[in-house]
């Protein structure tokens, strides 16, 4: 597994070693707990229905040190603004995407693609047939989650009544302010 480099399916592990899933899920755990006891150099992360070994980012510095790896800059915030939106809104179009911010957003989505990020998940059926698109399992690794169920709840939105009675009682106070500076 950790010469693959990249996740590989429960199931497919235990097809390949001819045990049941159940088996390979508990190994997982023990190995996991194991590694994470001994504070070992390489730790195993479940993604999904998947599990990879990775180096301990704890070693991160050390690592980086001896392979002399340039670490990649990190995302903007504009980028990390798009990226939000299509991981709560997926699948979703980058004209939906550009709605939601109000600017732009080809250049964000160019970068999130080439990082993996983000990938084309396949065509709306709307005039245009414009891409849709969806997060990856390289933002999940990335992001520390296991699978989008993992992504903090969005804050509750004020309804548009809720909004209007705010602005009318901001305009009333601003109005009775004016009348008692006037009197």
């Amino acid at each position: 597994m950790f010469s693959l480099g990249e996740e590989v399916e429960i199931e497919k592990l235990a097809e390949a070693l001819e045990v049941h899933e159940d088996e390979i899920k508990e190994a997982v755990k023990v190995l996991s707990k194991k590694y994470e006891k001994d504070n070992r150099g390489i730790k195993i992360i479940e993604i999904e229905n998947s599990v990879q070994m990775c180096s301990n980012p704890e070693y991160y510095e050390g690592i980086k040190r001896v392979t002399q790896i340039k670490k990649q800059a990190g995302l903007s915030s504009a980028a990390l603004e798009t990226l939000s939106i299509i991981a709560y809104n997926q699948p979703v179009t980058k004209a939906t995407v550009e709605f939601i911010r109000g600017v732009d957003c080809t250049y964000s989505v160019t970068r999130l693609v080439e990082r993996g990020f983000i990938d084309e998940l396949g065509r709306a059926d709307t005039p245009g047939r414009p891409i849709l698109y969806g997060t990856t399992v390289e933002f999940l690794r990335c992001f520390g989650l296991k699978s989008l169920d993992d992504l903090p709840p969005l804050p509750e939105r004020e309804t548009p009544e809720e909004t209007e009675e705010k602005n009318t009682d901001i305009i009333d106070e601003f109005i009775n302010e004016q009348a008692e500076e006037n009197a």
